[in-house]
Order: structure tokens, then C-alpha cells, then sequence
């Protein structure tokens, strides 16, 4: 079955959708964005690094990924610069150092646009691997500290209060964003991963009426995008990357129109509230 280009395509982009989905319910109720953007930027940074260092450029970009997430809580601890300042700094640094390091490999030919917008078309049988290897675990460890990192969204306070060690998990959180993160750099590219992780929530949280319901049904639209994108690529020929961000985008604006608020009551009836 996974012969073909275009089905490993899907098998790969439904694998990280269905992991990009819930975590990106966290980082909207958390409102970090931002962090996704500056996580996404130091993908070149370990792109550059398993270039030099002949390692498995998933494994490059996941470890300078969790990197970048234990030197944001660090520098938060130190109260000198604000979170919005420090994410800016983190970004555009590792984003910069990330080129001018591919820049000085003159032995190395590396597809720049591929790596900024994905190349779904290109995934090998052991990315499938990596991604359901990885973003099976991310599930895992998600639904062990979801109570935990729920508080903690809510009211870091409360939770402080209540014993549940908010910084240890907000510090698993990061690193689980660093993980799926590096798992879908070669799905949508560096530019794009943050969308797969935004876009899918928001239109889920027009349609939700808990925090469960949320997570499940940006899951299936991570996972619809996946495959209005890819078809949408296959017939019209254009880029599958960001013909994927598109199709979610899509979904997006469907869950505008008041068709989504007669779903969203129908949810109603068995969920509770939501962030």
C-alpha cells in the first residue's frame, strides 16, 4: 500500500494532523503562537546541524527544538526581557543562523523551498515511521498530563495552589510542540507548520462546546485538510504544502457561517464548557 508516492503522502499528513490538532487547542487556549513560530524557525538551525553532522534531520530538528524550549523557560525565569520579547529574539536568531549556516556548506545541495513550504510527495517509509513512532508517544504523554496542563491553562495560579507544578508542565508542553514540530517539518516546510497547528484548532473551536470535543474535532480537521489539500495539489497542480494550509483555511471559514453554530448546540448537549 505505501508504494505509491501520493498514498504515503496521505498516511504522513493524516499522522501529524491527527497529533497537531490537539496540541494546538493548548496553544491557542495559551494564546503561544508565537512559540510555534519561533520553533518552526529554528528547524533550518537543525536542518544545518544534521547536514553537518550526517544525522537523521528529524532528530536534528526535534533536539534544537527542545533546545529552544528549555532556553525560553530559562530566560522567562530571569524576568529581564517580556515572553513576547524573548520569542522574537529566539526566532529570528535561530532563523538567521539556521541560513547562514546552510550558506558556508557549500558541499551540500539543499532545497531551500522544500524545506520553508514541505515536500509531503517526497516522505519515505521510515518518516511515516517516525511520525506515527513519535506522534504516538506526543498523544500519549498528552492525555497523561492533560488534567495538569489544563489547570495550568486556565490558571497557573490555581494550579500552583493545588500542587500540579505548573512550570514542569509547561515545559513537557513545549517540548511536546518541539516534537511535532520536527515530525512535520517535511510535511508543510518551516513556514507553514504553525498554521497545521493553528488553523484545524480555531475552526474546531467554533464548533466545540468542551475542551474534548475541541481536541478531537481539530484532529479530523487537520485530517480532512490533509486530503482536501493533497487532491486539491494532485488535480490542480499546485504546491501540496501550502495547498494543505488552504484547505484548512477553508474549513476555517465554513465554521463561520451559521451552519457551525447549529453543530456547535448539537455538541452542546453532551459537552461542558471550554477556555
Amino acid at each position: 500500500m505505501l508504494d505509491d508516492f501520493f498514498t504515503r503522502a496521505l498516511v504522513a499528513g493524516i499522522g501529524v494532523a491527527v497529533v497537531a490538532g490537539p496540541l494546538g487547542c493548548f496553544i491557542i487556549w495559551r494564546r503561544m503562537a508565537y512559540f510555534g513560530d519561533t520553533l518552526s524557525h529554528a528547524a533550518l538551525l537543525g536542518v544545518a546541524l544534521s547536514l553537518l553532522l550526517e544525522i537523521n534531520t528529524t532528530l536534528a530538528v526535534g533536539g534544537v527544538s527542545i533546545l529552544l524550549a528549555a532556553m525560553l523557560v530559562l530566560l522567562r525565569r530571569s524576568n529581564t526581557l517580556s515572553s513576547d520579547a524573548i520569542l522574537g529574539l529566539l526566532s529570528h536568531s535561530a532563523l538567521a543562523v539556521g541560513l547562514v549556516c546552510l550558506a558556508f556548506m557549500t558541499w551540500v545541495r539543499v532545497d531551500l523551498l522544500g524545506l520553508l513550504f514541505g515536500d509531503i510527495l517526497a516522505v519515505t517509509r521510515l518518516d511515516i515511521a517516525m511520525i506515527y513512532g513519535g506522534g504516538g508517544l506526543v498523544l500519549v504523554v498528552l492525555a497523561l498530563i492533560w488534567r495538569r496542563l489544563f489547570a495550568a491553562t486556565v490558571s497557573p495560579d490555581l494550579a500552583a495552589g493545588e500542587g500540579l507544578r505548573p512550570e514542569r508542565t509547561d515545559l513537557v508542553f513545549m517540548m511536546l510542540t518541539a516534537v511535532v514540530i520536527a515530525i512535520s517539518l517535511k510535511i508543510v516546510g518551516a513556514l507553514l507548520i504553525t498554521a497545521l497547528l493553528i488553523i484545524p484548532a480555531a475552526a474546531a473551536r467554533r464548533l466545540s462546546a468542551s475542551p474534548e470535543q475541541m481536541a478531537v474535532i481539530a484532529a479530523l480537521a487537520g485530517a480532512a485538510s490533509v486530503i482536501g489539500g493533497l487532491y486539491a495539489s494532485l488535480n490542480y497542480d499546485t504546491p501540496s504544502g501550502p495547498s494543505i494550509v488552504v484547505a484548512a483555511m477553508v474549513l476555517f471559514v465554513a465554521s463561520l457561517v451559521p451552519g457551525g453554530r447549529v453543530v456547535r448546540s448539537m455538541l452542546a448537549k453532551t459537552g461542558g464548557d471550554r477556555p
